[in-house]
């Protein structure tokens, strides 16, 4: 028969882990990596915000030149041509209609903002029409213009 065997713990050794400075440091390199994200995040989405109102800006100048090409012959002799002006024309005929739609769908929050002006400029058959907007919101230079010429 065979003794019990009596059961020693073993000896206590030092505890060894991270201190609490390399911890510090681990989070502090963690949180300047999520500022940097949340930075690129930041600017992707004002970049995102002015490229929109850019297309924006240049579908409103079509659409005016698709009404102008629709009313051709008032849009020749000039009925379209107007100053840079942000207030909306008062109703009446089809051309007062047309550049009063234009501007109000420009001004729509979901397009330019309510800064949002235009112009139309005709020599005979050629055309210019001027988007003019804010673009501050979206962290741009504050007026933007797109020009675009064409023949009627």
């Amino acid at each position: 028969m065979s003794l019990p065997r009596t059961f020693h713990a073993p000896a206590r050794r030092q505890a060894r882990g991270a201190g609490l400075i390399e911890v510090l440091i681990a989070i502090l390199v963690l949180a300047v990596g999520v500022l940097g994200i949340a930075a690129t995040q930041l600017t992707a989405l004002r970049t995102s915000q002015s490229a929109y109102e850019r297309s924006q800006a240049v579908a409103q100048a079509y659409a005016i030149l698709d009404a102008m090409r629709a009313n051709r012959d008032q849009a020749l002799i000039g009925r379209y041509d107007i100053p840079l002006t942000c207030a909306p024309p008062e109703p009446g005929d089809l051309v007062a209609n047309d550049l009063r739609h234009w501007i109000m769908s420009m001004q729509s929050d979901r397009v330019l903002g309510a800064t949002a002006c235009g112009a139309i400029d005709c020599e005979g058959e050629d055309c210019t029409v001027t988007v003019q907007w804010n673009d501050e919101r979206a962290g741009g230079v504050r007026e933007q213009q797109v020009l675009t010429e064409t023949r009627l």
